[in-house]
């Protein structure tokens, strides 16, 4: 209820003259000072009173200059020990964030009550000057007799928590017990909130239980407090416990709960608080609509956000801001960009986060235009001294194979940090660029600038690439020098790594030394062991992730179709297809790649064309495995037209798929077709090498054309590879030529001398022309110089487990059984008078 106050006719005036701009210090002087030179106290209270109200007039121009002119009339009024009107008169400075002008109004209080106490305590709070709050509590307790008030309380609590201040928390906290203050809501609230900042939610939890009446504040403290910790599992259980009690969550409580949905990728729980609030029949508020947004898009239902997002009237920045940066999330890279376009062309000002995450997709797709549009705009707008901004421009350009353009950005940069260092770094490693990367690291080192394990992911990336064996050891001893931890991205950079170097023990060692292992770190270990064709170690790693529960993703399944396509293993080729469906990761298209490129290998040609026909989104690596297994199979005439069919869905073929095509027509002998693809191939913007070179050098030989393939070699404009003078020296082979044979071996040997396949197709042709005597001497210079041939190797899969034998290995347990059958065969092919072809 509205306290009275008297409208006396020099209150009227005063009220008269604010309005009309006319307030001044004589006119209000003359106003206090007429009438009874000794009023009484019922007129000073009446005076302390029309004080106050005038003090809560709200005034647009200069309001500090108005108070002051309030607090000159009320020490002339003598009201100047009041404790009521000096109380108004600290909230109203508090108001205005004069800090100072209150606490000398307070220091000069001969008397103050616990509401002037309060004023001091909670302004310093709310203006985060929290010692001083804290102190300000301590001189209550030293100086008054009285027990602080709720309010005092409540801001104490908030200052302890604002510093983080545990141990003078729980002091207040015992304070609040003794005082029998802890069923008072403000207070209970300001406490939970404490504990949960503090990282103490079972504490929380447990004065919230207490808690006889709680107000959507509290519920929102307590929910918000379990998203924060990452138990959002137990958020989500409190809000349904909300919804059936008599407090309706506010919009503060559905956006943290639609927090915990994002973090728990929970799509039916975000779903149903969707519904929730549509069933209020409210017009719902913009941030609820951008938490809905950000959730719809961080569960990769970036349809439902756009439709969400273009149903709403109202929008904000930070609408455009989060639909821009949940479609580069989900690699709607175009949209991202049109939306960016489209906000700029509704009148809306797009700030840095919004320009970092169009920078972003215009990396991904490779729009180094747009992306320089996007830089024109961030000088414009004053936004690229933004270090976030500066970072997003080094990162697209780099993808943009822009280099000379990212370092300038980086050059510009007048602070430099680990995250811009990192950046640029990352541009380097991208493209193969070791000695600038590490110049750049050295450079970074020399400024004291600490790096970080994204610097160390990064520097791992381009020693992977390069197979940079002790480079990458050296900067693991660094990682453990400097005493960075190992997260699950560096280990997986590690692991990597030591896979490509073909140091499988200790990619294996950084893997089990790893305790908390996600899925990313089993799919590295997976990838290494296929990658160096250990496939039955694949599958045995396989059989540990499913023991722990682990579950896999598109990634997993890839690498172990890999492995089934490697050990041409159509039983676990077929077993991991079924898994696929049955989790619903069948459509993507790298695993869809790899299944076609496993029935290929294992033989089954029309799964592998099932599996390609029945694809959805196709892209380059999928046709051009679907090419290879044709050009495998000796169905030229299917691959080319598969070719032409790439060429007619506007799929931009690459340099594998030129190889595919070149086989093709290697392997059955289309000579003029297949120069002709090799001639277009400058047309399709592909550089010919080396294997083009080799198929096309195979696609003469074996159709008699060995001089022109010889001349074809000699023209090549770069330097021929080991590998096409082998397709010559195979060639030869098949023809019966040794002299030219003996030339192609030569140079083969002198491209690679370690390589053992040069000798032996030298040595089988001088067996076919009986010439035994250039038989020894091929392989005593095997001897001298150290090559050794490899054995070969066949398998066969009986009962779930794999055979392997080698050329001239009895190690099998049952190879003189295995042996003894052999003889017996053999014995009958020579009853029959079989010769071998």
């Amino acid at each position: 209820m509205r306290r009275y106050c008297p409208r006396t006719p020099c209150f009227k005036y005063y009220c008269t003259a604010i309005e009309n701009n006319a307030f001044s210090l004589s006119t209000s002087a003359s106003l206090v000072s007429s009438g009874n030179p000794f009023p009484s106290i019922r007129e000073l209270r009446s005076r302390s009173r029309e004080f106050a109200y005038l003090l809560q007039f709200p005034v647009s121009q200069q309001p500090i200059l108005y108070y002051k002119k309030i607090h000159g009339q009320i020490v002339v009024a003598g009201l100047r020990y009041d404790v009521f009107s000096a109380n108004v008169l600290m909230h109203s400075y508090s108001r205005l964030d004069c800090i100072e002008y209150a606490r000398l109004v307070f220091d000069k209080m001969p008397k103050k009550n616990l509401i002037s106490w309060s004023t001091m305590v909670t302004m310093y709070a709310q203006h985060g000057r929290n010692e001083e709050a804290l102190l300000m509590f301590l001189e209550l307790r030293t100086s008054s007799d009285e027990f602080p008030n709720e309010f005092i309380i409540a801001s104490v609590v908030r200052a302890c928590t604002q510093l983080g201040a545990l141990d003078q928390g729980a002091q207040v906290h015992s304070l609040i017990v003794k005082g029998g203050l802890s069923q008072d809501v403000y207070v209970g609230t300001s406490v939970i909130d404490f504990y949960v900042k503090t990282g103490n939610v079972d504490e929380a939890r447990l004065l919230f239980d207490e808690l006889a009446v709680k107000t959507s504040v509290t519920w929102t403290a307590m929910i918000t407090g379990y998203v924060r910790s990452g138990r959002s599992d137990v958020s989500l259980a409190m809000f349904y416990q909300m919804r059936d009690s008599d407090v309706n969550p506010d919009r503060y409580v559905i956006c943290s709960v639609l927090s915990a949905c994002s973090m728990l990728q929970y799509i039916a729980g975000g779903k149903q608080i969707h519904a929730y609030v549509l069933r209020r029949d409210t017009e719902m508020d913009v941030s609820v609509s951008n938490v809905l947004i950000d959730f719809y898009a961080k569960c990769g239902r970036v349809q439902s956000g756009r439709k969400l997002f273009d149903q709403m009237v109202a929008k904000n920045v930070i609408t455009w801001t989060t639909m821009i940066s949940g479609c580069m999330q989900n690699s709607f890279d175009m949209d991202a960009m049109e939306l960016f376009g489209e906000m700029n062309r509704s009148g809306w000002k797009p700030d840095c986060f919004a320009c970092t995450s169009v920078l972003t997709s215009c990396g991904s797709l490779e729009a180094i235009q747009p992306g320089r549009q996007v830089h024109a705009y961030t000088i414009k707008e004053n936004l690229e001294s933004d270090e976030f901004v500066k970072n997003g421009l080094i990162d697209m350009y780099s993808k943009c194979d822009s280099l000379l353009d990212a370092r300038t950005v980086f050059d510009s940069m007048i602070k430099l940090s680990a995250v811009s260092y990192n950046a640029m770094i990352e541009g380097y490693s991208r493209h193969e660029k070791l000695y600038e990367a590490l110049d750049l690291f050295g450079e970074m080192r020399l400024k004291m600038l600490h790096p970080n394990l994204l610097t160390f992911v990064s520097l791992l990336g381009v020693s992977a690439s390069l197979f940079a064996v002790e480079l990458s050891k050296q900067i693991h001893g660094l990682i453990i020098k400097v005493g960075v931890s190992l997260d699950v991205f560096a280990s997986s950079a590690l692991i990597d790594v030591y896979s490509k170097c073909s140091l499988l023990e200790d990619a294996r060692l950084v893997f089990e030394d790893i305790n908390e292992k996600d899925i990313v770190v089993w799919n590295a270990m997976l990838f290494g062991y296929t990658q160096q064709l250990e496939n039955e170690e694949a599958l045995k790693l396989y059989y540990q992730l499913q023991v722990v529960g682990q579950k896999p993703n598109e990634f997993t399944f890839v690498a172990l179709t890999t492995a089934a396509s490697n050990l041409a293993s159509l039983q676990h080729g077929q077993q991991f297809h079924s898994l696929l469906i049955k989790t619903g990761l069948n459509c993507d298209p790298f695993v869809t790649n790899a299944l076609v490129d496993m029935y290929a290998k294992c033989g089954s040609l029309e799964e592998a064309r099932k599996m390609f026909n029945s694809t959805m989104w196709r892209d380059a690596v999928c046709w051009n495995s679907m090419i290879s297994t044709y050009a495998h199979h000796g169905e030229a005439e299917e691959a080319l037209l598969m070719y032409e069919r790439m060429l007619k869905e506007g799929v931009q073929p690459n340099y594998v798929t030129l190889v595919g095509v070149l086989s093709a027509c290697s392997h059955v002998g289309l000579v003029d077709i297949g120069l002709n693809h090799f001639h277009s191939m400058p047309s399709l913007g592909i550089q010919p090498g080396t294997e083009h070179y080799a198929c096309v050098v195979s696609l003469l030989g074996r159709s008699g054309k060995l001089l022109e393939a010889k001349e074809f070699i000699e023209q090549m404009p770069i330097q021929p590879a080991a590998i096409v003078w082998r397709s010559l020296l195979s060639a030869c082979c098949i023809v019966g030529d040794s002299e030219l044979g003996a030339y192609a071996a030569e140079m083969a040997i002198y491209a690679d001398p370690v390589d053992s396949g040069s000798y032996i197709l030298l040595s089988n042709i001088y067996a076919l022309k009986g010439m035994w005597s250039q038989v020894k001497k091929v392989r005593r210079v095997m001897e001298s110089t150290g090559v050794i041939k490899e054995p070969g190797r066949s398998w066969i899969e009986v009962s779930n487990k794999v055979h392997v034998f080698v050329a001239k290995d009895k190690s099998h347990d049952m190879a003189d059984l295995i042996f003894l059958i052999l003889d017996d065969l053999i014995r009958h092919m020579k009853e029959v008078d079989y010769i071998p072809e």
